[in-house]
């Protein structure tokens, strides 16, 4: 049996022990709800979160295009980039699933070495991963950075104004 259909077998095992790995980075009380809420209005959270696993997921198993892991990495790192999570923190997620595959495959993985050395090249692709995923996040923190300093200079500029100092002088 090949890894590919390990993988594509057990896929709901692995993301919903990803995801509730993934949840389990929020306070108990948050996390209780991501977990119980599914609804994509009641909880987008949990939902984009979610979608962007099962996307990045699909896309280690050969069932989606790489050029789709961008944007499903971006899908759940857009969230934590604006809850301040710190890069290694965002980031974690992606090196959660090792173990969990690990864990998942261990009895096959002792009955077949050319499954381990399947899984040492997913392992180095979700390495990958997380690279990418360092690039996207520090997109997202730049574009929220910079609409900071945009809001800060209207408000400065408002300010300004109402004081009688046109700021195109300054």
């Amino acid at each position: 049996m090949t890894l590919k259909r390990l993988l594509s077998e057990r896929r709901a095992a692995i993301l919903e022990k990803w995801r509730d790995r993934v949840f389990g980075c929020y306070p108990p009380e948050t996390a209780g709800f991501l977990r119980r809420e599914a609804d994509h209005f009641s909880n987008p959270v949990a939902y984009r979160l979610t979608e962007g696993l099962k996307g990045i997921y699909a896309a280690l198993v050969g069932e989606s295009s790489a050029e789709q892991v961008s944007a499903h990495l971006d899908e759940v790192l857009r969230i934590w980039a604006v809850q301040d999570f710190t890069p290694s923190q965002a980031l974690a997620f992606v090196f959660f699933l090792k173990p969990i595959l690990r864990e998942e495959l261990a009895g096959e993985l002792k009955a077949d070495a050319a499954l381990t050395a399947e899984l040492l090249d997913l392992e180095s692709r979700l390495d990958g991963v997380a690279l990418l995923g360092f690039d996207v996040y520090m997109q997202r923190r730049e574009k929220l950075s910079e609409l900071k300093v945009s809001e800060m200079k209207a408000r400065i500029s408002g300010l300004l104004r109402r004081v009688g100092v046109d700021p195109a002088t300054l």
